[in-house]
């Protein structure tokens, strides 16, 4: 650009030199030619008040410069006759000015000479230098047109590229198909594929829970299409069906127990084998020659293996340790746990005989094995040691204490490894998860990924995992049920209830941490504050015996029987008793039946992983009334929010919302239910299965590719 404007304004000054010279050459001529020899010197001075014309001058013949301007610069000299025979131009320096010398011949008469015209050339530069800074400005501005051009240009692709992707996941939740191949589209990396492929997958099946109403089917198609072939293998101390000798005949019980609620549903959906202890005084007499028999009985769908235990054996592994040592240790009922020898030596051999079991009854080295409870810290280990390529699903079923809690345990490192055997470890919520997770950062040596929520110990890692359980939805007690008046009748008749009494219900295990005694005191409390409810107002309490052979667990009952009776004598009267406590074993019609006859439930916990009991009163309603009293230390108080939550240790806060409960108007009770029950619909014991096995899908998924890589590195 600066040798252009250079040569483009050295020509222009070439073509001034001419037009100056065409001017004036003919008055120059005469000048000369007059006889007495004119001075052309003001002439010239006139012509050079031109702000670019500089000097001009006259050279004679024999070369003599005459006529020149006062600023004709003294290195300027005329040319030789036989360099200025044509018109010549040179550029000269004069100081620091640049000139532009233009010879042009010129005769006058008889003289010869030529005409010289000078020019400074210093403008030129500063005209390079403004053609350079405008050049700049403009390779800038072109720069950064082009810049910005190419950057609107990647953004327009990017935003294009993001609707695609957002538009296969929008239609991933609606559970269509994309419109178009997303390879097809724009490249992406088959790490995104892969991932979207999944989300489409986990979206179809209902993997986040919202899109799909988990069910059965739902549960069956999972296993067909992205676990095929898989063999399900449950593990629990508690079996879903007991046969007890009754009276010269069998009959089957199905348990009061959480696990059971949950997992029972599943394993009907599932297939596969349940391996259980056999309690039952008939359990020996109903399994064939391999310890097996097919529930449940009215429509088999899997098979219950189970495996005896005896007095010795059922002391120390399940009242011992089990019940007296690591239950109060899990809960914060503030009741001592106790841990001796013999009881952990009878933990570690069940637990190894529950093992054996598994092995037995895996038909492949890959099954999946779904272990549940404190009975079987130790399974998960075992069972690896075993079979390697087994997916073990190990979950928690009760809260899992902070680090400071949990360093009781005297044998605290081999619990802890033996639940890192699990390929999963689920517990109920987050919090759960992060007490175990720090447990282990202190007592075991291993590595944590807390942003991925794993550890890692021996090369092996173990995903903690939150699976918060619920319960089958709709409840197969309640496709039984009469109408809700039809069950207040009946329930009114058989406790003798008078016309109008308010029922509130608690139906629990007879056990330390349900908070039944802070409940009855609860209902004490409001019946002396506010003596209008007496005759209005009835408890009945259900509670199933449990663990009788436990001094904590029957001095509770004991406990509880009297405090009843203390109460009813205060308040009661022949007629009327406030508080009718019923101890003994209710099958789900029975509890179906009471949740549908009662105006409210009392779930006052002192400590609970879940509570099932809550989401059946939920589920048992579909008239959408009633009212559920929640213990904020329930796991269930971080799902059903619409419940009236209280602190079980404020015995005034609980008796406060009991009467809160009972006064509650139709509308609000059904706006409440509504939304408890929306969200069991959808948050079903299914849901909770899927979950667990979706992610046991991907991590075998995982391990196959790893598996299929090193192979081929091998080869």
């Amino acid at each position: 650009m600066s040798a252009v404007v250079q040569r483009w304004s050295e020509r222009d000054v070439e073509l001034r030199s001419h037009l100056v010279f065409n001017s004036i050459r003919d008055q120059v001529a005469l000048g000369l030619a007059a006889a007495a020899g004119a001075n052309l010197v003001p002439f010239f001075e006139r012509l050079t008040q031109d702000e670019r014309l500089l000097a001009l001058g006259y050279c004679s013949e024999g070369g003599r410069l005459e006529h020149a301007t006062a600023h004709m610069p003294k290195g300027v000299s005329c040319l030789s006759p036989e360099q200025a025979k044509g018109r010549v131009f040179n550029t000269v320096y004069s100081g620091s000015h640049r000139l532009l010398v233009g010879t042009f011949p010129l005769t006058a008469g008889t003289k010869r000479g030529h005409l010289i015209i000078l020019h400074d050339l210093s403008f030129i530069d500063e005209r390079v230098s403004r053609a350079r800074f405008y050049a700049a400005v403009a390779v800038v501005a072109v720069i950064l047109g082009v810049g910005l051009l190419a950057a609107a240009s990647v953004l327009g692709v990017l935003r294009a590229w993001t609707q695609t992707v957002r538009s296969a996941m929008s239609d991933t939740q609606r559970s269509v198909e994309a419109k178009a191949p997303l390879a097809n589209v724009f490249p992406m990396p088959p790490a995104m594929r892969s991932l979207l492929h999944d989300l489409r997958s986990d979206r179809r099946e209902g993997g986040d829970g919202l899109q799909v109403q988990w069910s059965p089917q739902t549960l069956h198609r999972l296993l067909e299409e992205r676990l095929p072939g898989t063999e399900v293998i449950a593990v629990s101390n508690r079996e879903p069906y007991i046969h007890n000798r009754l009276y010269g005949s069998v009959s089957v019980q199905i348990p009061a127990s959480g696990l059971v609620a949950a997992l029972e549903p599943v394993m009907r959906a599932c297939g596969g084998t349940w391996i259980a202890h056999g309690s039952g005084s008939a359990d020996r007499d109903t399994v064939d020659a391999r310890d097996h028999i097919r529930v449940p009985p009215d429509s088999p769908a899997y098979t219950l293996r189970r495996v005896w235990l005896s007095e010795e054996e059922q002391e120390g592994y399940y009242y011992g340790f089990a019940n007296e040592g690591l239950w109060p240790l899990c809960h914060i009922a503030f009741v001592r746990p106790t841990f001796r020898q013999e009881d952990w030596q009878q933990y570690v051999a069940i637990n190894r005989r529950f093992a054996d079991a598994v092995i037995a009854e895996s038909s492949r080295e890959d099954p999946i094995v779904l272990v549940h409870d404190y009975h079987f810290a130790l399974l998960p280990r075992m069972v690896r040691e075993r079979l390697p390529g087994a997916t073990i699903l190990a979950f928690w079923h009760i809260p899992w204490p902070n680090s400071e809690t949990f360093s009781i345990c005297p044998w605290r490192e081999d619990i802890i490894h033996g639940l890192l055997g699990s390929t999963i470890l689920g517990f109920h919520t987050q919090f759960h998860c992060n007490n175990f997770i720090e447990g282990t950062d202190r007592f075991v040596e291993s590595r944590i990924d807390r942003e991925h929520s794993s550890v890692t110990v021996g090369g092996r890692e173990t995903m903690i995992r939150p699976y918060p359980i619920s319960i089958e939805w709709p409840p197969s007690a309640l496709a039984k049920q009469a109408p809700v008046k039809e069950c207040r009748d009946a329930v009114s008749r058989r406790f003798g209830l008078a016309p109008g009494v308010r029922l509130v219900v608690g139906i629990e295990r007879f056990d330390y941490t349900k908070g039944i005694l802070d409940r009855m005191l609860a209902i004490d409390h409001l019946l002396r504050a506010r003596p209008s409810w007496k005759g209005r107002l009835v408890f009945i309490q259900a509670a199933a015996p449990t663990r009788s052979k436990l001094p904590a667990y029957g001095a509770l009952q004991k406990e509880a029987e009297r405090l009843a009776d203390e109460i009813n004598a205060r308040h009661g009267t022949d007629a009327y008793r406030p508080i009718v406590l019923v101890v003994r074993h209710h099958e789900p019609d029975e509890v179906y039946e009471l949740f549908r006859a009662a105006d409210a439930c009392f779930v006052s916990s002192l400590h609970d992983g879940m509570n099932l009991v809550s989401k059946e009163f939920v589920a048992a309603r579909d008239d959408e009334q009633g009212v559920l009293i929640l213990s904020t230390f329930a796991g269930a108080s971080r799902e059903l929010s619409e419940a009236l939550m209280v602190n079980p240790y404020d015995t005034q806060a609980m008796a406060e919302a009991l009467e809160r409960a009972l006064v509650m108007p139709h509308s609000e009770q059904r706006e409440r239910m509504r939304l408890m029950r929306d969200f069991l619909r959808v948050r079903n014991v299914y849901r909770w299965a899927g979950q667990m096995l979706l992610d046991a899908a991907r991590l075998r998924s995982q391990q196959r590719i790893v598996a299929d890589k090193i192979a081929e590195a091998a080869d």
